[in-house]
């Protein structure tokens, strides 16, 4: 194995990884923001919700 070679396919490895992690956070982020919606579309709110809500009456 060539030293170029090994640290090309080091920093590939590397940026595929992390290119993984960004596409799972995304992807992620976004289920996560649908499961909230559909939650407060059945009638449920958020704590923090609440909170702010009791406080301004």
């Amino acid at each position: 194995m060539t030293h170029p070679f090994y640290v090309f396919g080091s920093y590939g490895f590397a940026a595929v990884v992390v290119l993984a992690l960004i596409a799972w956070i995304w992807i992620d982020g976004r289920l996560r923001r649908r499961e909230l919606a559909a939650l407060e579309a059945s009638g449920l709110r958020r704590r923090s919700q609440r909170a702010a809500e009791s406080e301004t009456k």
